[in-house]
């Protein structure tokens, strides 16, 4: 039983979804706090964000939505709990420090379990919060030995989410696959443009007016998962491309921060390879 549960539900579209999602959670002795809705039109699908209040049996309820709804829905019912966090990082600081801090002060509903990098680099820094510290170097590793360390290390924490804190390495689709949907990156420049390394000195030789962050889930495409959240700040023809780059930091932190705000908050929902976010 818990007292405040969130219930998110994707599904093809059709007449009376609010009516049937509603009865049945009154039906379960729930009170609906706050609600959103929406309606993807170019592909029939329906998305409702529902935050409850009151004692109601997860699985039963899970089951009564389940017999209500079209049968390709994707139904959660999330229990108010912190969230926990692996953070996986490589030499950069800006962005680990950032949610180290906000962890520390417990700013948002989740608790960072672990940091693990491919360099020892920010060991000290990180054990100063009292957080342990994996150093599990690449060194005469194939990408897919280095992965099966980390998953090693990750299992012991069961996270909700990993969060790529600038974690400089590619991916395998191996690796992304075993996280579906649970791993957020922040790369420093405005997705779709300069994708992959170095997009400070792409956006440099191009001549950008605007540098940007985008925080987006990972998939097996580099680059271009489903899009979270982004900002951008102005730049001129004066700052060269490490200019750039230094000046870039603050939106990237702030970027991660507001997307994970909202993962951790269930206000974030995949449709495809984009996001509906309430």
């Amino acid at each position: 039983m818990n007292k405040s549960l969130t219930i998110l539900v994707n599904c093809t579209d059709e007449k009376g979804l609010i009516y049937k999602i509603t009865r049945v959670l009154y039906e379960n002795g729930l009170n609906i706090v706050k609600n959103k809705e929406f309606v993807d039109e170019a592909n029939n699908r329906f998305f409702m964000r529902t935050e409850t209040e009151g004692e109601a049996d997860q699985k039963v309820l899970l089951e009564a939505l389940t017999r209500e709804l079209p049968p390709n829905s994707r139904i959660e019912v999330v229990p108010d709990r912190k969230k926990k966090l692996v953070i996986l990082a490589t030499k950069e600081n800006h962005c680990l420090g950032d949610l180290l801090m906000r962890n520390h002060f417990n700013e948002w509903n989740a608790e960072i379990s672990a940091v693990i990098s491919n360099y020892d680099l920010l060991k000290d820094f990180t054990e100063r919060f009292n957080l342990p510290y994996h150093h599990i170097p690449a060194d005469a590793l194939s990408r897919e030995e280095h992965e099966q360390l980390l998953i090693s290390t990750i299992r012991n924490y069961e996270p909700d989410y990993i969060v790529l804190a600038r974690y400089m390495r590619i991916l395998t689709p191996g690796f992304v696959h075993q996280y579906k949907g649970k791993i957020i990156n922040i790369h420093h420049s405005f997705l779709p443009a300069f994708i992959g390394a170095q997009p400070y000195r792409q956006a440099y030789e191009r001549g950008v007016k605007i540098i940007g962050a985008t925080a987006h889930f990972v998939n097996d495409h580099l680059d271009e998962g489903p899009i979270i959240c982004q900002n951008v700040i102005p730049v001129d023809h004066t700052l060269n491309a490490s200019e750039m780059a230094k000046a870039g930091k603050g939106v990237e932190k702030m970027v991660l921060a507001q997307a994970l705000k909202l993962v951790l908050e269930d206000k974030v929902m995949l449709s495809g390879n984009k996001t509906v976010i309430f």
